[in-house]
């Protein structure tokens, strides 16, 4: 963000602003932020403290059915935080064979956030604006209240931060009308595990994306656990019936043949669409994937415009998730104040899916090493165990299961680590630090475990899947 548009200062007002690092002779603000979410806000507050003029603009479309939220975007309102809010009530439903009232506990959860945050960018000196906001060019932005009032902003930098939102199938008769929208096997699982009657439907795979060797111990788990699996089916149409039930009437491609079934709630979970189409990228002539929407951004999250970024589930390329949207909006901060030049690594990001049987992972899946090495040049290690707090409440833990991936040969570093069982995230959160460091498989096999553990199993992992051996753990 380094443009300037020019201006006339005869007395040298100008040149003394510009030596200090500010250039509000010439803006309203250092930095406008359109978007509240994990990113905007990190990167706004940020800012701030080191010393900038901010402003973020932050306002939540209501969805299909009307639901809007407050500040903080998606993984504070409906996603991350209530999904494990709501994962957890159902592990404990599921152990304890009880039911909890979750729903005014995590609302009011989510409201403590609420307000936290607004708190925090107050005490930072953050202006916080309640506005939808567009660009009008490379350095203003129209913002919008939800009454329609109208206001103007100039910005040295712009940085866009508004995320994405939920798709639906549009070409399915009924979708819009009678659906709602959220994350499938993680809602699949923990709807399962306070007592409904649960069913997914798969078109190909579960878990695209993630090592497929895993999302299938995943879902073998939720099967056992009672959760339903349609595979192979694509959804035909969603009628409301006179009782207020809802029919859903699907092809299955394996079969061809249509056919139906009755639920109270119907949930898409087909993947999010970028907030691109109103903020009038066009007018400041920043640049979209024409494929997916999304903003191209340089390693540095600029976009073809040289002052303006963008950070977060709203850029191609880049992981959807929480952490790394913080740490990209926070690095961009420091980049922005002239206080560091450090980017943003991408690479060995790790990440939990949170359904009844949590699955880990961190660095690349078996199948992408071997298209990336060969299938030669890489060794699986592996394990088959059980967990000491499944013997307890008696839970199978034949999915519970280790895999780290390595090269074959020189140091045999790390290329990938996959873990399912139980605290899945917390395991992989302190392995995940050894690849920022190169770890290698004699580093792993150097550790000293913590007994008991189930993150202990990782440091004695030594057969191979080449081997052909029985993987399952057995004694102490």
């Amino acid at each position: 963000m380094t443009g300037t548009q020019g201006a006339v200062c005869g007395d040298g007002a100008l040149l003394n602003v510009m030596c200090a690092g500010s250039f509000l002779g010439l803006y309203d603000y250092d930095i406008v932020v359109i978007g509240g979410g994990s990113g905007g806000l990190a990167c706004s507050k940020e800012a701030a403290q080191l010393g900038k003029k901010v402003a973020v603009l932050d306002y939540v479309e209501p969805s299909a059915k009307g639901t809007k939220w407050g500040l903080g975007g998606t993984c504070v309102n409906v996603g991350c935080i209530p999904k494990k809010l709501m994962h957890q009530a159902a592990l404990l439903a599921s152990w304890k064979r009880i039911r909890v009232t979750m729903a005014d506990r995590v609302q009011n959860h989510v409201k403590s956030l609420n307000w936290g945050h607004r708190v925090q960018l107050q005490d930072k000196k953050v202006k916080y604006l309640n506005m939808k906001g567009s660009l009008v060019d490379e350095h203003t932005v129209r913002g919008v209240t939800p009454k329609g009032k109208e206001m103007q902003l100039t910005a040295r930098d712009i940085v866009i931060a508004t995320g994405g939102r939920p798709k639906y199938p549009t070409h399915v008769p009924g979708a819009v009308e009678y659906g709602i929208t959220n994350v499938a096997l993680e809602c699949a699982g923990f709807l399962t595990g306070v007592g409904l009657d649960t069913t997914v439907m798969v078109r190909s795979i579960g878990l695209r994306g993630f090592d497929q060797q895993m999302a299938g111990l995943v879902t073998d788990y939720m099967e056992a656990y009672g959760t339903k699996f349609a595979w192979k089916c694509v959804p035909k149409k969603v009628e409301k019936l006179p009782s207020g039930t809802l029919q859903v009437t699907w092809t299955d491609m394996l079969s061809k043949r249509d056919e139906c079934d009755t639920f109270d709630t119907v949930l898409w979970a087909v993947g999010r669409a970028p907030e691109t189409q109103h903020l009038g990228l066009e007018k400041a002539g920043v640049q979209i994937n024409q494929e997916t929407g999304k903003i191209v951004v340089g390693p540095d999250e600029a976009t073809s415009v040289p002052n303006i970024y963008a950070i977060g589930d709203i850029s191609q390329g880049r992981p959807e998730l929480t952490p790394t949207a913080i740490k990209a909006g926070k690095l961009l901060a420091r980049r922005l104040a002239r206080q560091a030049s450090e980017f943003m690594n991408y690479d060995n990001v790790p990440t939990t899916v949170f359904t009844p049987l949590e699955y880990s992972c961190v660095g690349l899946s078996e199948q992408e090493a071997e298209l990336r090495h060969g299938k030669d040049a890489i060794e699986v290690f592996h394990a088959f165990y059980k967990p000491l707090e499944f013997t307890v409440a008696e839970r199978d833990a034949s999915q519970c299961y280790i895999k780290v991936v390595c090269l074959r040969g020189g140091d045999q570093r790390i290329l990938g680590m996959h873990f399912t069982g139980p605290n899945a995230g917390e395991v992989t959160q302190g392995f995940a630090l050894g690849f920022q460091c190169g770890a290698t498989y004699p580093h792993l096999l150097n550790t000293v475990g913590i007994h008991p553990t189930s993150a202990e199993e990782l440091t004695k992992v030594h057969i191979t899947k080449r081997s052909g051996l029985d993987a399952t753990v057995t004694g102490c």
